[in-house]
């Protein structure tokens, strides 16, 4: 799907998943994160491009603008929502799957203690909850959930699970009540 396709998709996502846009046209003047999510998607094939220094300044408007941080190496699937936005952080290696929902002020970083992949994968059919902060090269399964203000380092969450706390527990997995600890990532501390 190509750039267009893929912001069509984001607009289908806010207006499917925010119960206050009452339609396209709205979410099209009104939406910031919308916007904000569109402008990455450009600045992204610029920095897939090589262009040099033009997507990291671009990143930087779009912060100022927006509130939300996203670097222009983030890679984000199609039908991507941002819900309000404010204070959201999603680095450079970070790579989201489709339909994947965030609310503000979520953190997708980094430890600082890796290099090369260093930031969380998020699978398909995600919501990461306001304020939550998810760090190091960890991946968040397909069709799970991450309660408000959850903290997860160096943690995989397995598929269709909810997690919530800090640190993170699982809470319901396959659909089905349980309580246990979320698994160390596989991916070690590199050189």
């Amino acid at each position: 799907m190509g750039i267009l396709g893929a912001i069509a998709e984001d607009a289908r996502a806010v207006r499917d998943n925010d119960p206050a846009a009452k339609g396209y046209l709205e979410v099209l003047l009104c939406y910031h994160t919308f916007h904000t999510v569109a402008v990455h998607r450009v600045n992204h094939a610029l920095h897939k491009l090589g262009v040099p220094i033009l997507p990291r300044f671009v990143s930087m408007l779009n912060r100022i603008w927006s509130g939300v941080e996203i670097h222009p190496g983030a890679e984000i699937g199609e039908g991507f929502f941002i819900d309000h936005g404010t204070g959201t952080v999603i680095g450079e290696t970070t790579e989201i799957g489709k339909n994947v929902v965030l609310f503000n002020g979520v953190t997708l970083g980094g430890t600082g203690k890796h290099k090369g992949k260093r930031h969380p994968t998020v699978g398909n059919n995600v919501l990461i909850g306001t304020g939550s902060v998810i760090l190091g090269p960890v991946k968040i399964g397909s069709n799970s959930k991450i309660g408000a203000n959850t903290f997860i380092i160096m943690q995989d969450v397995p598929e269709n699970t909810t997690v919530v706390g800090s640190p993170g527990r699982i809470v319901r997995q396959n659909g089905k009540r349980v309580s246990k600890e979320l698994p160390k990532t596989k991916m070690g501390i590199s050189g």
